[in-house]
């Protein structure tokens, strides 16, 4: 096996098994990446510089292709269920001789880097890719190493192995199709094959900071997070995908930290990621400049964005392929992000929901109670393209606002975020990014630019002293006046044309979130249980 690249790693891949690849590429440049792919017709090159690539069936996660193999280390520990099945190690070890096998006279792509921008946490990250465009995607999200000595001694603590055209057989493989995505906490490795969706492989790492940082008593989150006038003035947007938290991080008048995955230790918060990886379908340079801009620079990897073969014009509106089309990029193509990813204390925490119902306030303010219980509830819509199969919005509870990506009980991480929360005496808010006027189909989404003005007054404090009439079904605080915002939006009930209709749709998910709760109210607090809504309301 040939080694070519700039940086080799003395700690070579014979370590996983892999000896019969015919080369392999070791942390190459974006630009020789792009070579790479183009000639091997992974992707071409758009007008100003993007490389475009698509991911053929998987337009999104296969979250039920995921698995995490049950073995002694870790099996006390992981909340085994929907979102964490089980695979024999038996059958980790078939899958990985056959990754081996697949690897026997392929071209192999090399990255080594970190996941956690504080040195005191950071987990050293290999990942071994088929394709030379997910190899560009991984050196956008994860931080980058770029002293010479460090990456000739690099050795990794996890190391993925990323094969898209290796396929398994579910009858031999114990997977659930073709496609899987497996963890291994005992051999710190994680096999993925199936797919050419990129997002698998930064979800995966993710869920493996999830197992590791609790354990050293720091708090992981699915989150967005930025500052304002200094690192003290921290926000934090929860929220899962295509509910804003990279549209409203991403404020010009504020300094970007990142734009999913954080953690929140004793001296702050830190950035899990070194790059950022928005939707795209229907950017405008009006609604959010700053993400258009990268669309349109070297070195942003674009995911199922429609290209036009002959001009290489990108048309962002056209959803042919998928409604999850992406960007991929650095976090430095933002021009007002913070490199270095650490910041101090949240000051403001907000829980962002895409009702597709209509029935929630556009902005609430949250009880401490109350706090836990939409943490717990994680309450949202599935947007189209996230997963397959989910061809339009409609209700989901993703606990802790990311079910898929936590290998512990989620009471795990909600005691650690309801310590903080109470500690630092932060506020929490509750947006709703979704509909208004009625339910999907009939009501509107609410427009960005309300929801950025709204958000804009609770982190500058305005809405501090403005009086609060409590939502009569869910208990919320929502404010009577936020400057800029029409009233009558405020208040969702008043932007239906039947208010009898909204009553019952209201009623409606409110029963949802009681029947969703009941998993944890062995665990929660009598206070927390409380703090739901209220089904003898109107």
């Amino acid at each position: 096996m040939q080694h070519k690249g700039p940086h080799i790693s003395r700690h070579g891949l014979d370590s996983n098994g892999i000896t019969e690849a015919k080369t392999a590429f070791w942390n190459l440049s974006p630009a020789e990446l792009y070579e790479h792919a183009v000639r091997r017709g992974e992707g071409l090159i758009a007008e100003h510089g993007p490389l475009v690539c698509r991911t053929g069936e998987h337009t999104g996660r296969s979250p039920k292709d995921k698995f995490t193999v049950r073995e002694p280390s870790s099996e006390a520990d992981i909340w085994w269920g929907h979102h964490n099945r089980p695979l024999a190690p038996e059958r980790f070890e078939g899958l990985l001789d056959k990754a081996k096998r697949h690897a026997k006279g392929r071209e192999l792509y090399v990255f080594n880097g970190y996941a956690g921008a504080d040195p005191r946490f950071r987990l050293r990250v290999r990942v071994i890719n088929e394709y030379a465009w997910h190899n560009l995607f991984v050196r956008n999200m994860f931080l980058r190493e770029t002293d010479p000595e460090k990456l000739a001694e690099f050795k990794p603590d996890f190391t993925v192995v990323d094969f898209p055209s290796l396929k398994a057989d579910p009858a031999a493989d114990g997977t659930a199709s073709s496609t899987f995505i497996v963890l291994n906490f005992a051999r710190r490795m994680i096999l993925i094959g199936g797919t050419e969706y990129g997002g698998e492989m930064k979800k995966a790492i993710f869920s493996v900071m999830n197992y590791l940082l609790p354990k050293q008593g720091v708090l992981s989150m699915h989150c967005s997070a930025n500052y304002g006038r200094d690192k003290d003035d921290v926000a934090l947007f929860f929220g899962l995908s295509g509910t804003g938290k990279t549209t409203l991080s991403a404020d010009p008048q504020r300094t970007l930290i990142g734009d999913d995955e954080h953690a929140w230790g004793e001296a702050g918060i830190f950035n899990i990621e070194g790059g950022c990886y928005a939707k795209v379908i229907r950017l405008s340079p009006e609604g959010e400049p700053d993400i258009y801009a990268t669309t349109r620079r070297f070195g942003t990897v674009l995911e199922n964005v429609v290209c036009d073969p002959e001009t290489r014009r990108l048309n962002l509106d056209d959803p042919s392929l998928t409604e999850n089309t992406r960007a991929c990029y650095e976090l430095g193509q933002i021009r007002n992000a913070d490199p270095a990813g650490v910041a101090g204390h949240p000051k403001t925490v907000i829980f962002l929901t895409a009702d597709a119902f209509g029935v929630l306030p556009p902005i609430a303010r949250l009880t401490p109670a109350q706090a836990m219980y939409h943490f717990l509830s994680g309450y949202t819509a599935k947007v189209a393209g996230t997963e397959r199969g989910v061809t339009e919005p409609g209700a989901t509870f993703s606990t802790c606002f990311g079910a898929p990506f936590l290998p512990l009980h989620p009471t795990v991480y909600a005691s650690m975020l309801g310590e903080r929360l109470a500690r630092r005496g932060a506020g929490v808010w509750m947006v709703n990014t979704g509909w208004t006027g009625g339910p999907y189909g009939e009501g509107k989404r609410m427009k960005l630019g309300f929801t950025r003005r709204m958000v804009a007054a609770a982190l500058a404090g305005e809405l501090d002293k403005t009086p609060t009439v409590p939502d009569p079904i869910f208990g919320v605080a929502v404010p009577v006046r936020v400057e800029g915002v029409p009233d009558a939006l405020l208040q969702p009930r008043a932007t239906w044309r039947d208010p009898a209709a909204y009553d019952a749709k209201a009623r409606r998910v409110a029963a949802m979130f009681t029947e969703n709760f009941k998993q944890f109210e062995a665990a929660a607090a009598p206070e927390v249980r409380a703090a739901g809504p209220r089904l003898d309301q109107r």
